[in-house]
């Protein structure tokens, strides 16, 4: 049964005022509570809010409500605790092992009593039937408090002198062995009712769903006997890629994980060419949302088949997304977002019926949108921001996630800002000469020698550097086809450390008399950095494409610590699977982002995807989120005079202005030069040096 969630700080509760009652401590959790002898020890984990799943109703037949009992003496919390602190099996769960079996160690805790003084565990794997997981997508432990539960009845049969509808009577038995009370049943459940319970044999297994406390309970699924699994669903909708996980709402276990390429890539590379697509085309928006729901549609019987899941089993569904994708997937025109002032259609959390806007799953499953914060800063960076808590920190913050749109969260448990900042698909390999996708033969990782000007790199797909023995038989299966997202950023850096190009970007001719891979294009430059089937060049222009959209997220960075009184961040965090790639080394010496300890700044793969999932398995998540987004301060960078200034220092590698000290004592950057141009600063062959700022 569902009630108010417990105190994150507070995990000492007392249950009992009496003490000499046993006491009870619960781990991972760490709460503790003192309760009578005799009482089951499920019943105590409810009391104190840890969550132990149960289906039967404490009937000893699901098998979900397993613990395991810790022995020893444990100093910190003055306990100690004894297998003869907790009572032998009885009948139910001996039955139970006999025929189901049940692991050493572990007890049913709805038929298991309190005797004394106990240190319970609750294994978080805990899981009946489970499927195999076939993908991790993440290792955090999340405390479950899902929307939806599983409660098993038996209920009377019809009596002529009790005319109560079958219905009545189910509503009955729910609240009488489950506590639900003033229940709603999802409308196409009634016609099946009567079947159901005569297949049953009066013993059913009903889903309730209910997100927050103050709302009515609903019956969206019914079941004949016990059924002992529900699924749900977390997607991330980017503009490149759908990411999506399969996971039991009962155990948390994640079944299966994939994703696949948003179909609207057809229509747009970038956000902005979708919403032109929109307004130039009377049927633009009814045609992205056709394509991203089959999308979606398509992924969920992927993730099914691999976890070998029925879809209709999925009963909950959480998503999240950039506010474009956010618009499209829901049926929302987002023409508005293309222009000042941004206006979103809503920004606030949304429940639908899943069926409503075309999701092929139960009938009576439910969507929840996570709240966007602004009007380009959506919900996926709602989802990052749950999942890697900046406004749970003491220390200042940095979380970007980099994309077409680059979206930026800053601050700690003081105060957080965020904005986005138009970075362009430069980063993703669009708008580079030789870029393309991370996908097998694009080139991911490149080391350049400084005396030698030769390089070598890694290939997606490839084990091997370009420079050791097999590579080139290894590297013919895949080819050697481009440069993907965080090779360009590796590339131009190394460009930078070994002087081919300035402070300023410019490709340095004068290179040319030492290296053949300086080549000449006219009036600019371009670095060789492979000669094969493909040959793959780092232009003047390439170069150029990066400094304009690391100078335009560089610049929304320094706007949000401006905008908090700060000359430095403690710890950044980048979100996205492009952040997963980036070495922090590189991004800084590109300027990307500002001077950190290097071990401060890791990857944290797909976090709005994670906070999706987070708020999935715990509806306590979604009103954290909601309540942390409604004090989320929203910079517009459009509408700051200072963003130019930034931008245009931010262009200089690493920067114009600002001085990378962490930075400088690991790597050793090179003496700053400007070169001239011949022609609009696109790199000519002379150079002035000048000394550092």
């Amino acid at each position: 049964m569902y009630g108010a969630l417990p105190d994150r700080n507070d995990l000492t509760v007392s249950a009992q005022e009496n003490k000499s009652d046993p006491l009870v401590l619960f781990m991972p959790s760490g709460k503790r509570g003192r309760f009578p002898v005799g009482t089951p020890v499920l019943d105590a984990a409810r009391s104190l809010g840890v969550y132990v799943e149960s289906v039967c109703g404490g009937r000893a037949t699901c098998g979900r409500c397993q613990v395991s009992v810790q022995e020893g003496s444990f100093a910190k919390h003055k306990i100690v605790s004894s297998l003869e602190n907790i009572s032998v099996k009885g009948p139910k769960e001996e039955r139970y092992e006999s025929i189901r079996g049940l692991p050493d160690g572990r007890r049913l805790s709805c038929s298991s009593q309190i005797l004394g003084d106990l240190v319970i565990d609750v294994p978080q794997d805990t899981v009946i039937n489970a499927q195999v997981v076939r993908k991790a997508a993440t290792d955090r432990v999340i405390e479950r408090n899902a929307a939806v539960q599983l409660c098993y009845v038996e209920v009377d049969e019809p009596d002529m002198h009790k005319p109560l509808g079958d219905l009545d009577r189910l509503k009955v038995m729910l609240e009488k062995d489950w506590g639900w009370k003033d229940l709603l049943i999802a409308p196409h459940l009634i016609p099946q009712i009567q079947g159901i319970l005569r297949k049953g044999n009066w013993g059913v297994t009903a889903a309730i769903h209910r997100d927050m406390d103050s709302s009515r309970p609903f019956i969206v699924g019914l079941w004949p006997g016990l059924k002992n699994e529900a699924y749900g669903i977390a997607c991330d909708i980017g503009s490149t890629t759908i990411a999506m996980h399969l996971v039991s709402l009962l155990s948390g276990r994640i079944v299966a994980s994939s994703g696949t390429s948003n179909p609207q890539i057809r229509f747009g590379e970038d956000l902005m060419s979708r919403v032109s697509y929109v307004m130039m085309n009377p049927d633009g928006r009814e045609a992205m949302t056709k394509a991203v729901r089959g999308a979606v549609n398509s992924l969920i019987g992927k993730v099914c088949d691999e976890g070998e899941v029925d879809r209709h089993d999925v009963l909950d569904m959480v998503f999240v997304g950039n506010p474009i994708m956010h618009h499209l997937f829901l049926g929302i025109d987002p023409t508005e977002l293309g222009q000042a002032p941004f206006a979103l259609a809503v920004s606030g959390a949304l429940q639908y019926w899943a069926h409503e806007i075309d999701i092929d799953v139960n009938r009576g499953a439910r969507l929840y949108m996570l709240p966007c914060i602004a009007g380009h800063v959506g919900a996926d960076a709602a989802g990052a921001t749950l999942a890697e808590g900046p406004y749970r920190q003491d220390k200042m913050m940095l979380l970007v996630d980099v994309g077409t749109n680059a979206e930026i969260v800053l601050g700690n448990k003081d105060r957080v800002v965020a904005a986005s900042s138009p970075t362009g698909p430069a980063f993703e390999g669009a708008e580079i000469s030789s870029g393309q996708r991370a996908a097998p033969g694009a080139i991911e990782r490149v080391r350049i020698d400084p005396e030698t000007l030769e390089p070598k790199f890694r290939v997606i797909g490839v084990d091997k550097w370009s420079d050791e023995d097999g590579f080139a038989e290894a590297a013919a299966a895949v080819g050697v086809t481009g440069i993907c997202g965080s090779a360009i950023i590796e590339v131009v850096a190394e460009m930078y450390l070994s002087g081919i190009i300035s402070e300023d970007g410019v490709v340095d001719g004068a290179m040319a008399e030492k290296s053949p891979r300086i080549i000449q294009n006219g009036r600019t430059f371009s670095y060789l950095l492979h000669e094969g089937d493909q040959r793959i060049t780092v232009t003047q222009n390439d170069v150029r494409a990066i400094q304009l959209a690391k100078a335009a997220l560089y610049a929304g960075i320094k706007l949000l610590m401006e905008k908090l009184d700060i000359t430095h961040v403690d710890t950044i965090r980048f979100a996205g699977a492009f952040g997963s790639f980036i070495d922090p080394k590189y991004a800084m010496v590109l300027g990307l982002i500002p001077d950190c300890d290097l071990a401060e700044v890791k990857a944290v793969g797909n976090a709005a995807g994670t906070g999706a999932l987070m708020a999935l398995l715990n509806r306590g998540h979604r009103r954290e989120i909601e309540q942390t987004v409604s004090k989320i301060e929203k910079i517009e960078t459009a509408l700051e005079s200072k963003f130019q200034e930034h931008f245009v220092y931010a262009m200089a590698l690493p920067n114009k202005v600002d001085t990378f000290p962490k930075l400088s004592a690991v790597v050793t950057l090179p003496e700053r030069k400007l070169l001239s141009d011949d022609g609009g600063g696109e790199g000519g062959g002379r150079r002035r040096r000048r000394s550092r700022e």
